[in-house]
């Protein structure tokens, strides 16, 4: 549980006096209500968002001098660019028995044979659109890339099935990894063949060259 209290003055001048309170800013988003502003301890907001759950964690929200509790996720928050701190936050109540969408890492596990003789492995897709339950959304996914060859891609469709959790994203269009050849490798490969064909035609030229300075020294004979 995470006690908060309503927020009475907006401003910018409000809002640094109260981060250098150690107060952090927010709003509280409910389905047919208005929005809340409020204000909750930093320390206590990083408590709750440290846990098992991480940022997708089910915060029981209370407003302080009140026993309601409002079940609400992360929806949005913001951080300083030069101490990494969160300046503000937005949460979003919800029902727990409806599902809500969500956006999930994918954490990459295992080593790819392709990486071992060579190949590069790219994560292209780092997070996917989910659908569950807000009790049933997961830290991250694990994705098994143990497997992967050079030149082999996984997709969506390949991500492991989780209970109650419908993935969004086309499960065929959107890739999660792939193992490729070295660009580098690539380029030398691609050099070496435009030198020999190169050669080639000069060797192609030098012989007809030839075959025409014989034909035209016969004429002369």
């Amino acid at each position: 549980m995470i006690e908060v209290r309503e927020r009475e003055q907006l401003g910018s001048r409000d809002t640094r006096r109260l981060r250098k309170q150690g107060l952090i800013p927010g709003v509280l988003y409910g389905k047919g209500k208005a929005p809340h502003a409020f204000v909750v301890p930093e320390r206590d907001l990083r408590e709750a968002l440290t846990g098992p759950s991480g940022l997708h964690a089910i915060l029981d929200v209370v407003v302080a001098g009140q026993t309601t509790v409002h079940p609400s996720i992360l929806k949005e928050y913001q951080r300083d660019p030069i101490r990494g701190t969160v300046t503000h936050i937005d949460l979003q109540e919800v029902r727990l028995d409806q599902p809500i969408h969500a956006l999930v890492a994918v954490d990459l596990v295992g080593e790819a044979p392709g990486v071992k003789l060579g190949g590069v492995l790219t994560h292209v897709t780092r997070d996917v659109n989910i659908e569950a339950l807000p009790m049933s959304i997961p830290e991250h996914v694990d994705l098994d890339v143990g497997a992967l060859e050079i030149g082999d891609t996984l997709r969506v469709e390949d991500l492991p099935a989780l209970p109650g959790v419908t993935y969004l994203d086309d499960p065929y269009e959107t890739v999660i990894v792939t193992v490729t050849m070295p660009k580098l490798v690539v380029e030398e490969e691609a050099e070496v063949v435009e030198g020999e064909a190169a050669e080639g035609e000069g060797a192609v030229e030098g012989a007809e060259g030839e075959a025409a300075g014989g034909e035209t020294r016969s004429a002369e004979e």
